[in-house]
């Protein structure tokens, strides 16, 4: 890709977001605006905002990513990721708004009356925050390097830089006009490449079916191989190596690679011929990602369930998204702006899968070198190329840094509104700006000291442990008034604890690729939320005498329309 037009695009949408951030800091004056815009964004403002720091790297590069890798059946991740607020709006939406709540944390407590749920609520907000992030920050190191050839933690420093001084500028005021510019620009910059790629392969005599057949080169193909890989072939297939394969140097030589197993060692070039099948590649010491463990034929059905389950209960938790609801002026705008939410993510998501099907044609090589998420930035060039093709690339480039500093804009808000409450000494401005500072910085640390799975491996891995820990406190204290908080603080510690721990076993490694263990620690959702679910009703009715005096009232607050609650107090 040609970064002379990339660099710029990148640029300007850095640029204008810093302008409408600032457009935001200037009605920013109270404390209440900097946490939830003192509760006054209306439901279409509030609908594309929310639709904005939704959409994160996951939906911009890694559905496309995983759908080229995995074929069809990743396309559960934007059918739950849009589902998911089909459950918030039914269970959740205005009940939350009513609470008066700031944060998670603040409703824990209103509901429970306990300081103890809300530490632990707390912890949990920061914890998916910073898992949530993580992806964020690597794709925009991505996004940089496919561009630039930059250094991969280049682009997350830039993002982080961005994010901290928008939301310690202005808090939530600014990044609700941040948001819903970067929702249009982040559908205008896959929607407008889209519809040239589309065409393009109409005309160009591709296959018509990507996935009814194994993958193959249009065209010879040079693949250098970043991290050592192991090719399984089921045939044998001539390439020309440079570098080392099953032990052996070669420069240039002309192999002929066995039916079987071959490992390439990092640094190889393979020149494949025009036609060639794509070979099966697994990564050498065990592969982090979930998603690509299994070949799509070896894929469990499990994993499929656990990915429905997380994504589609995993929403109502997600600490970005819940806290938004909070900036509603009401009970009815918030299920308004759900309803809206999910026309809008419901539109986008129609793209992602269409760049995955191209990318399996144009570019399947990117299942060898591991960085199928670049699938979305590289097919504008080797599709269509010339000034065309980098200025649609650029183009996607700046979609794909507006969804980085969306998302991780949203997810800072949040994690910096509950360190401010619940751990620094004052809840004024000056302390919220330093909560942001650190909000940011833990996740950017990690991204530039960890190497990360792919951007919507890492995001299912956030929803599972929302899912299991937030849903069935959301879900039970709105609708269950025997929950107690021992009852509740159980149920997130054993559900959400439990798939932490999964997380960060499939983080490291374990138990390696092919094990039954595996795809139950990769995919806990399918566990992990009927166990925080049973654990917290169970222990709730075990303690019957720690029912908070006044939960009748509670839940009144969170059930009645406001205007009755007024007359029924008055």
């Amino acid at each position: 890709m040609n970064s002379s037009y990339a660099i710029p695009a990148v640029a300007l949408v850095v640029v204008a977001t810093v302008l409408v951030g600032a457009f935001g800091l200037r009605i920013s004056r109270t404390t209440s605006d900097f946490y939830v815009a003192s509760r006054t964004v209306g439901p279409r403002l509030n609908a594309t905002a929310i639709s904005g720091e939704y959409l994160s790297a996951a939906s911009f590069l890694g559905i496309a990513g995983l759908v080229l890798v995995q074929g069809p059946d990743m396309l559960w991740y934007p059918v739950g990721y849009t589902a998911g607020y089909l459950v918030l709006l039914l269970f959740v939406a205005a009940p939350l708004r009513r609470s008066g709540a700031y944060t998670l944390p603040d409703f824990a407590e209103a509901r429970l009356g306990s300081q103890a749920v809300r530490r632990l609520a707390g912890a949990f907000v920061v914890g998916v925050g910073w898992l949530y992030l993580l992806p964020q920050l690597q794709g925009a190191g991505l996004t940089l390097t496919v561009l630039t050839g930059a250094p991969d933690w280049l682009g997350g420093v830039i993002v982080a830089v961005v994010v901290t001084a928008t939301v310690a500028a202005g808090g939530m005021r600014s990044i609700t006009f941040v948001q819903a510019f970067q929702y249009w620009l982040k559908l205008t910059a896959l929607l407008v490449p889209a519809l040239f790629l589309v065409l393009t392969w109409q005309s160009d005599g591709a296959p018509r079916h990507a996935f009814d057949e194994p993958a193959s080169f249009r065209e010879q193909r040079v693949v250098r191989v970043d991290d050592s890989i192991d090719l399984k072939l089921d045939r044998p297939l001539s390439v020309t190596v440079t570098g080392t394969v099953d032990g052996r140097s070669h420069t240039g030589t002309r192999l002929e690679l066995t039916a079987g197993s071959h490992h390439i060692e990092r640094g190889t070039r393979l020149t494949f011929a025009r036609g060639a099948p794509v070979p099966e590649a697994e990564r050498s010491g065990g592969d982090l990602s979930p998603s690509q463990a299994e070949s799509r034929e070896e894929r469990p059905l499990y994993a499929t369930y656990g990915l429905i389950l997380a994504t589609f209960l995993g929403t109502m938790g997600l600490p970005h998204v819940v806290v938004r609801f909070y900036t509603s002026p009401h009970g009815v705008a918030a299920r308004r702006t759900t309803v809206a939410v999910l026309g809008l993510i419901g539109a986008f998501y129609l793209l992602p899968p269409v760049y995955g099907a191209l990318g399996r044609l144009y570019a399947p090589e990117l299942t060898l070198t591991g960085d199928p998420d670049a699938a979305v930035l590289l097919l504008p060039d080797r599709m269509i190329g010339g000034v065309g093709g980098d200025l649609l690339g650029a183009l996607v480039a700046g979609g794909a840094f507006a969804a980085f500093l969306s998302t991780a804009s949203g997810l800072t808000m949040a994690v910096a509104g509950v360190l401010t409450q619940d751990v620094l000494p004052s809840r004024g401005v000056r302390h919220f700006r330093l909560g942001t500072v650190l909000a940011m910085a833990v996740p950017l640390a990690a991204s530039v000291l960890v190497g990360g799975l792919p951007v919507a491996d890492a995001v299912g891995l956030a929803f599972a442990v929302s899912a299991s820990s937030f849903c069935p406190l959301l879900v039970l204290g709105i609708w269950w008034r025997r929950l107690t908080p021992p009852g509740a603080a159980a149920g997130m510690l054993v559900g959400g604890g439990s798939a932490l721990l999964a997380v960060a076993a499939t983080m490291a490694g374990y138990p390696g690729e092919g094990a039954a263990l595996h795809a139950l620690l990769a995919w806990p959702a399918l566990w992990s939320v009927p166990l925080g679910f049973l654990t917290m009703i169970l222990v709730s009715v075990a303690t019957p005498g720690r029912v908070p005096p006044g939960t009748a009232a509670v839940l009144a607050r969170f059930h009645l329309p406001e205007e009755l609650r007024t007359e029924v107090t008055a």
